[in-house]
C-alpha cells in the first residue's frame, strides 16, 4: 500500500509540474491543456481496459456516472487556469489542503472519529495553509488561488466518489471518456487566445496519458482501502514534491513564506498519519 501511495502522490506533484512548465513557458493555453489532458488519459485508458478485458474471465462492465466526470472535468480546467499565475508548489499545497478540509468535513459528518492528536494534526495543516495566503509581497494571485481551491473542492468529491466504485480501472476509464464533452465544451465557450505549440502537446499528453491516467486508477484503488481522513492527508506530501519539481524544472525557488507554510503543513500531516497508526495499534 505504501509503494502504491508513493507512486500516486509523485504522479500527482508530475501534474503540478507539467502543467505549470508548459503554461509559465507559453506553450499551451490552459483551456487546450486541459483539453488534451483528458482525451490523451481517456485514450491510455481505454486502452488498458480493452487489455485488461481479453486477460480477464469475468470482465467488469464500465460503470457510467456524469457526475463523477463532472468532478474531474471541473478540477482539470480548474487546475489549467489556476496555474497560469500561481507557480507550481503553491498551486500544489492549495489544491491538496482544500482536498484535506473538504474529505476531513466530509468524513467527520459521515461519522468518522478523530482523536485529539488527530484533531491537532489537522489544525496545524490548515494553519500551514492560512499563513501562505496571509496578507503580504509574496501571498499568490489571490483570484487565481481561489480557481485552485475550486479544482481541489471538485477532486475532494472525486476522491470520495471513489470509495463507492466496483472497479478502478473501468471507473476511471469512464469519468475520463465523460469528460471529454464537459471539457470540450468548457473550451468552445471560455478558450480565449488559443496557443499550442508542440512542446505544450507534449507536457499535456504526459500529464493525461502517463501521469493522470494511470495514477488516478491506483488512486481509486487506494481511497478504497483507507479512511477519508487519511486519504485527504497524505494528499498533502504532494505540494513538498511540486515545490521541489518546480525548483529543479522551472526554476521557482521557494520562498522563505513558502518554505515556513509547507513544513507546518507537513507537522500536521505527520501528526494525523501518527494518530491513524496509533488508534489501529490501539484497537488491535
Amino acid at each position: 500500500m505504501l509503494f502504491k501511495i508513493i507512486i500516486a502522490m509523485l504522479a500527482f506533484a508530475a501534474n503540478s509540474v507539467l502543467c505549470r512548465l508548459a503554461l509559465v513557458g507559453q506553450q499551451i493555453d490552459p483551456m487546450s491543456f486541459s483539453l488534451l489532458r483528458v482525451l490523451s488519459g481517456a485514450v491510455v485508458l481505454m486502452f488498458l481496459y480493452y487489455a485488461h478485458r481479453r486477460r480477464s474471465e469475468n470482465p467488469v462492465k464500465i460503470e457510467w456516472n456524469l457526475k463523477n466526470a463532472i468532478y474531474l472535468a471541473v478540477y482539470i480546467v480548474a487546475f489549467s487556469i489556476a496555474y497560469l499565475k500561481i507557480n507550481a508548489g503553491v498551486g500544489a499545497l492549495l489544491l491538496f489542503g482544500t482536498v484535506q478540509l473538504s474529505m476531513m468535513a466530509y468524513g467527520i459528518f459521515h461519522g468518522e472519529k478523530i482523536n485529539l492528536m488527530c484533531g491537532i494534526g489537522l489544525v496545524v495543516a490548515v494553519l500551514g495553509i492560512l499563513f501562505l495566503l496571509l496578507p503580504g509581497a509574496n501571498t499568490p494571485n489571490l483570484f487565481y488561488s481561489l480557481i485552485m481551491m475550486i479544482s481541489g473542492l471538485a477532486w475532494a468529491a472525486y476522491s470520495i466518489a471513489g470509495k463507492t466504485m466496483r472497479s478502478p480501472l473501468s471507473s476511471t476509464l469512464a469519468n475520463f471518456v465523460l469528460a471529454v464533452p464537459v471539457v470540450s465544451l468548457g473550451f468552445v465557450l471560455f478558450a480565449k487566445d488559443v496557443l499550442i505549440l508542440p512542446q505544450g502537446i507534449v507536457l499535456a499528453l504526459l500529464s493525461g496519458g502517463l501521469a493522470s491516467s494511470g495514477a488516478y486508477i491506483l488512486w481509486y484503488s487506494i481511497v478504497q482501502k483507507i479512511d477519508r481522513i487519511t486519504a485527504s492527508t497524505v494528499q498533502l506530501s504532494v505540494p513538498c514534491l511540486a515545490i521541489l519539481g518546480g525548483s529543479l524544472f522551472i526554476g521557482e525557488m521557494p520562498n522563505l513564506r513558502m518554505i515556513v507554510a509547507t513544513v507546518i503543513v507537513l507537522v500536521g500531516i505527520l501528526l494525523v498519519i501518527f494518530s491513524s497508526s496509533h488508534k489501529k495499534t490501539h484497537h488491535e
